[in-house]
């Protein structure tokens, strides 16, 4: 680069990074569950949800409704060459309670139960939204970190390959040396147009998913500590995730709703009573009708309404065997999520385990890489070792630091996975993980 342009890159630089928007996860997280589509779109169905369970608990109630009808009459009397005219005018509102309707019953249970359901299925969205919140964010963090890697490199590798000129032209080095540099930093070069392009991408998909643009997400703390899980029992972890992991849930109310379906299927073979009430005012023009029987009145009336099928064409034997079925495969479906979940549960289990472990052993091996570099850069200085040598070292030493920063994070997206694995995912979880973050 040409010195003279260096105050007006840095200037670009400063500009660019003042509009950058520092933030955490649990500030984006609040962002996000006001843009993110599908999570808005989960709200919008509980609200749906809530109006439809209510729905329900309509058949239980009365049902009150009015009516009315205005009535003119002319009547032409031939014998004594007259015409007789009437106006009358009546409402009516008539009001039935159902008393015994076993169908209106389990319709009102079923409404409770999608109510409930309607609050699982909006946990599951949230939970949701957090991990697909992380993983976006990480995955920014494993990106800019490893881009970060990637200039470091390109900078030693740079060193080298000067060392290695300069080595030439005194004739203490062959022309190798500074081929074999020369190869491996456009390699570099290589990578780390590899590493920007992954890392805007990265960033657009973050962007995209809370709504905002230029977000430069706090970076994972290098004196954080990575916890394992609380329980060491992996049993104990598929017990809770058989007990609060939505889909399960989810799948327990439809058997119930299954359940209560066959209900009412059997109710169409019995009978249904109601009470009825009407009351009926009816006024005529001037107080009378046509004749004298027509005059205003009062109408009230209550009864009961009886009503007891006796054959449908088969049709309710046929209903019971369908709902039968459905109800079934309710069953089925359940055992199907409960191993569904279970074996997701045990996958993260021990993926989290691995993970931790992974840790350990980087944070080792990058001990040990940088141990070896320090080695082959002094063998090198005094002539026992080769510029390859060097440069190999680097080249391990960087992909480690890499790996490790990766495996740090996704040992915190693992932890995330597990809870939701297990039903138990909360804002909790995210704000601990939140507290690892750089300040």
């Amino acid at each position: 680069m040409n010195l003279r342009f260096l105050p007006i890159t840095l200037a670009i630089s400063a500009a660019f990074a003042g509009s950058a928007q520092a933030q955490n996860l649990m500030s984006l997280f609040e962002t996000a569950r006001g843009f993110d589509a599908t999570y808005k779109a989960a709200q919008y169905q509980y609200t749906a949800n809530l109006s439809k369970g209510e729905q329900a608990r309509a058949v239980l109630l009365p049902t009150v409704g009015l009516s009315g009808n205005l009535n003119r009459t002319e009547v032409d009397l031939i014998a004594a060459s007259q015409t007789a005219k009437s106006q009358s005018m009546a409402a009516t509102i008539n009001a039935t309670q159902p008393l015994y309707r076993p169908a209106n019953a389990a319709t009102y249970e079923q409404g409770m139960r999608q109510l409930a359901l309607a609050s699982i299925q909006l946990k599951a969205a949230e939970q949701d939204l957090m991990v697909r919140l992380s993983q976006a964010y990480f995955d920014v963090l494993i990106s800019r970190e490893s881009l970060d890697f990637v200039k470091a490199q390109k900078l030693a590798v740079a060193e080298q390959l000067a060392a290695a000129k300069r080595n030439f032209e005194v004739g203490t080095s062959t022309i190798t040396d500074s081929r074999e540099a020369q190869a491996r930093y456009d390699l570099v070069l290589a990578q780390e147009i590899a590493a920007d392009n992954d890392l805007r991408i990265k960033r657009m998909a973050l962007n995209q998913l809370v709504g905002l643009n230029n977000i430069e997400p706090k970076s994972l703390s290098r004196m954080a500590k990575l916890s394992a899980p609380e329980s060491s029992s992996i049993d104990q972890w598929v017990k809770q995730s058989s007990e609060f992991n939505p889909a399960v849930l989810q799948s327990r109310a439809s058997l119930d709703i299954a359940k209560l379906e066959i209900k009412k299927a059997e109710a169409g073979n019995k009978p249904t009573l109601d009470l009825v009430a009407g009351f009926t005012p009816t006024r005529y023009k001037n107080g009378k009708g046509l004749n004298t029987s027509q005059v205003d009145t009062n109408s009230n009336s209550i009864s009961l309404a009886f009503n007891m099928p006796l054959f449908t064409g088969y049709a309710t034997q046929n209903r019971i065997k369908e709902t039968v079925a459905l109800e079934d495969k309710a069953r089925a479906d359940l055992d199907a999520a409960e191993r569904n979940v279970a074996q997701a549960t045990r996958t993260a289990f021990f993926g989290l385990q691995s993970g931790i472990g992974q840790v350990n052993a980087l944070q080792a091996a990058e001990a040990s890489s940088q141990s070896a570099l320090d080695a082959n850069k002094l063998g090198y200085q005094v002539g026992v070792r080769i510029n390859i040598d060097v440069l190999n070292s680097q080249s391990q030493l960087f992909q480690t630091k890499r790996d490790l920063a990766k495996a740090r994070y996704d040992v915190l997206l693992g932890q995330l996975k597990l809870r939701q694995a297990a039903g138990t995912l909360t804002e909790t979880d995210l704000a601990s993980i939140n507290a690892l973050l750089n300040p």
